[in-house]
């Protein structure tokens, strides 16, 4: 399996290049069970994101990332962003949302009547792990603007492809998208 090198503001790591099945292939980005790489990137957005005053995140794996994000912040909450409607989450919002590059089809996106309470009228940093296609963020902004929070930044540890280009987003590194 062949591997793309990033280096993350000092964090060098190796991503492996996985096809998808439209053909494309990406370095696939993966914080889960890596403590040390998920405290660094939440360390480094932490200082692009000072100045929000609530932080939200869709699952899955922008929790860990959020979660130190805000730990560094002091914030003692956060909102998540749920792919399926809990129990806890009859009195809440949702949004559609488009395919994204990974998932392929479209999702909903669920926020609970407490997480809607805290980004309303606050200035809410929106964070995920790689932004490329945007459709994704798109649903969070859906989500916060629904909830009447003010998007203040979005952040991300990656921007992929294209999505280096966009002047509305904050990002740590970039990688490529590799075509057949």
């Amino acid at each position: 399996m062949s591997v793309y090198t990033v280096d993350i503001r000092g964090f060098k790591i190796d991503l492996p290049v996985m096809q998808l099945p439209s053909g494309i292939g990406i370095a696939f980005f993966n914080l889960h069970g890596d403590s040390t790489l998920t405290e660094h990137c939440g360390k480094e957005l932490a200082k692009e994101l000072a100045d929000c005053d609530v932080l939200i995140t869709a699952e899955s794996k922008g929790l860990q990332l959020t979660h130190c994000t805000a730990r560094e912040l002091g914030q003692r909450y956060y909102a998540v962003a749920r792919k399926s409607k809990k129990l806890y989450m009859q009195d809440g919002i949702e949004v559609d949302i488009e395919s994204s590059i990974t998932t392929g089809k479209e999702q909903k996106l669920y926020l609970s009547k407490h997480d809607v309470e805290l980004i309303k009228g606050k200035k809410v940093g929106i964070v995920d792990d790689v932004v490329s296609t945007g459709a994704s963020l798109k649903g969070l902004e859906a989500l916060v603007e629904k909830a009447g929070g003010i998007i203040h930044k979005k952040a991300f540890v990656l921007a992929e492809a294209d999505a280096k280009d966009r002047t509305d987003v904050i990002y740590l590194a970039t990688i490529p998208i590799f075509t057949p």
